[in-house]
């Protein structure tokens, strides 16, 4: 498996305690449409990322970020830096 499979598996569970709606993932689901999560959900989920791969999401980046597949993306560029 892939470095970004994994970070991908990763996300995906990290989303399932948050996933209220049970809705199926793929890299283009958006945290704000799909999973219609507020800003509160949102920083609590920022906050597992962090603390799971060891990292420091940006507010900026944040920002950026609307879809599983934009976050899997950022959390493998922040992993690598």
């Amino acid at each position: 498996m892939s470095d970004r499979a994994a970070i991908f598996e990763t996300v995906s569970r990290l989303i399932e305690p948050f996933n209220k709606k049970g809705v199926a993932l793929s890299e283009t689901t958006t945290f704000a449409g799909d999973l219609e999560w507020d800003s509160l959900t949102v920083m609590d989920f920022v906050a597992a990322v962090e603390d799971e791969f060891d990292i420091l999401i940006t507010m900026n980046m944040q920002a950026e970020i609307e879809t599983v597949g934009q976050l899997t993306d950022a959390v493998a560029k922040l992993k690598q830096d």
